[in-house]
């Protein structure tokens, strides 16, 4: 494996990266709990009971990463820190409002951060992905502006389901839906990604060419 592999594939604290299913359950296992707990749970107040696991979910996914990755990304740690906040109100005042609203705000708070970055010509997401990709600045430009699309859209999609439709409907969307969005946006990207993807140094590379 040459350096620069084995660098993409390493935490800036020398741990392998979290990749797969494993990476997968960090993102998305608090949840897919919080979904279990609804469908398992009783009552009108579901969405309520199923917050209390959902809080003890995102904690346990922040210290697996700690312990399996040396570190809690930037966007991990602001998840976790809305999820506490706008869960211990939803518990407080026992009303589902808040929960409901924790995919707005997150998602209005990352498109700012890129809207921001993009006037001020700080280009975010490139500072996470250019290990695996190598991007010129312009199509950096391009995914940022787009995420930040993304972001603003799934987040006026949210307070449109859950002030229009059932409990139901909305945990579902939450779930799987959001879930499948974020898998249909990258998949759009990908052949813009995957022709900047970081190429295998050549063994040969070093020899004079004829």
């Amino acid at each position: 494996m040459d350096d620069k592999k084995a660098t993409a594939e390493l935490t800036p604290e020398g741990k392998p990266k979290l990749t797969g299913w494993r990476k997968f359950m960090l993102d998305f296992g608090p949840l897919l709990v919080f979904f279990l707990a609804f469908r398992i749970g009783e009552g009108d107040e579901r969405i309520i009971n199923a917050t209390i696991p959902f809080m003890i979910a995102i904690i346990v996914a922040a210290i697996y990463s700690k312990v399996k990755q040396g570190h809690v990304s930037a966007m991990h740690k602001f998840t976790l820190v809305v999820v506490m906040v706008m869960g211990g109100l939803t518990l407080w005042l026992q009303s589902d409002v808040f929960v409901k609203m924790k995919l707005t705000l997150i998602n209005g708070v990352f498109a700012s951060i890129l809207l921001f970055g993009l006037l001020t010509g700080r280009l975010y997401i490139k500072s996470i992905m250019e290990l695996a990709f190598h991007l010129p600045d312009t199509a950096w430009r391009t995914l940022t502006r787009n995420y930040a699309i993304f972001f603003i859209a799934t987040a006026l999609l949210n307070e449109l389901i859950w002030r229009t439709q059932s409990d139901d409907f909305w945990i579902n969307f939450k779930t799987f839906g959001y879930i499948g969005l974020n898998f249909v946006f990258l998949m759009a990207h990908m052949p813009m990604l995957m022709k900047h993807m970081p190429e295998e140094d050549d063994p040969d590379s070093d020899q004079p060419k004829p």
